[in-house]
């Protein structure tokens, strides 16, 4: 029997379409069916000047979009030549605020998850810290979710006084809370039961797949581009990248994922906290800082071919950019989403399972339907 589950399943994360094809209860074959919520990013960005494309990139992945702006902002850089130049309390504060949005993307993967295989308070709990993240970034900003907080060469503005000290008394009020949902979620039995042994994703199918991100690090391979590549300042900050072990079944399945985005979470609070350590120190803002001195006022980067990656949430998010050079408009962006490669996956890691298993292994995934379809 064929069924659909979609676009309006409350499961399917998103306006995603799945066409299953069961026998019983057991799934033989997984269809995702993609391009619901299509919104033109690529052809946006080729009509509009590189800046003026940024508030496109927040809303690709709407749930973490400082951290799309970042790698945006990252690769127009790289075009001008201004990589290595940046004013360094501009780079500590991007960190500092994508470290803050990773948190929050994580959360509602995490409370998602939970509520998909049935865990209701939880959802309640993650709800509520989360709160906390995107009113620091409201305030940083002026928007709650969609930024446009990191421009070309710099940022919108300063942090403003005080937040540093705000946001030490979050990480110090979400450490314990962190712990305490890890208890309640993540080592439940019942979580523990739905999700061990479930969607085993071994680590050459995973590298096979472009597979990237929380998904790729469950499989056991100690992959984070924020290492790899080194990219802004994160060579000079301490942190471990969580990869899965297999400690409640098989390396790569879906308890995995959930313990790795945990993990995740960990990590960035020691970024987080090593940030405002310098923010309030050899980083301390003055009254000559202006966070907009190096933004260019025309941006025509020379002819050129250019890809420039950066670690999301989800996995590896990049740009490919093409400069003809005689135009403050890209010739030709190009998004690589890492839930559009991660989604990819799925009919692979579904074949035989129940039906009830797929649902808990398409919000293992993490997807956001803005950035697959794009």
């Amino acid at each position: 029997m064929v069924i659909n589950l979609g676009p309006q399943h409350p499961s399917t994360h998103g306006v995603l379409r799945l066409e299953v094809l069961l026998d019983g209860e057991i799934v033989r074959e997984v269809v995702p069916h993609i391009g619901y919520l299509h919104r033109c990013f690529e052809k946006h960005a080729e009509k509009l000047p590189y800046n003026q494309t940024i508030p496109f990139v927040d809303r690709m992945d709407y749930v973490a979009a400082m951290n799309a702006e970042h790698a945006y902002v990252l690769g127009v850089e790289k075009m001008l030549g201004l990589t290595g130049q940046i004013p360094r309390r501009v780079e500590f504060i991007r960190v500092l605020v994508a470290e803050l949005n990773r948190i929050a993307s994580h959360l509602v993967a995490t409370g998602a998850y939970g509520m998909d295989l049935g865990a209701f308070t939880p959802f309640f709990w993650i709800m509520r810290d989360r709160e906390h993240i995107l009113r620091m970034l409201e305030w940083a900003s002026g928007a709650r979710m969609l930024y446009n907080y990191m421009w070309i060469g710099g940022l919108f503005y300063d942090l403003p006084v005080g937040f540093e000290e705000r946001c030490l008394e979050f990480v110090t009020y979400f450490e314990p809370k962190l712990t305490e949902l890890r208890r309640l979620l993540i080592e439940n039995r019942i979580f523990v039961d739905r999700t061990a042994n479930v969607g085993v994703l071994d680590r050459n199918l995973a590298i096979n797949y472009g597979v990237t991100g929380p998904m790729l690090r469950a499989s056991g391979l100690r992959f984070d581009l924020r290492r790899v590549d080194g990219y802004s300042v994160y060579p000079e900050l301490e942190f471990e990248i969580p990869i899965g072990e297999g400690l409640m079944g098989t390396t790569g399945d879906c308890w995995d994922r959930a313990w790795v985005r945990i993990r995740e979470m960990e990590e960035s609070l020691k970024i987080i906290r090593q940030c405002l350590s310098r923010l309030t120190g050899d980083q301390v803002r003055t009254t000559e800082f202006d966070p907009q001195a190096m933004v260019p006022k025309k941006i025509r980067p020379k002819a050129q071919d250019c890809y420039v990656r950066a670690e999301s949430p989800k996995g590896e998010l990049g740009f490919f950019f093409r400069a003809d050079g005689k135009s403050d408009v890209p010739f030709r962006c190009k998004a690589r989403s890492g839930c559009f490669a991660n989604l990819s996956v799925l009919p692979e890691i579904s074949r035989g399972v129940l039906i009830a298993d797929l649902i808990a292994i398409v919000g293992s995934i993490d997807i956001v339907m803005g950035e697959v379809d794009r």
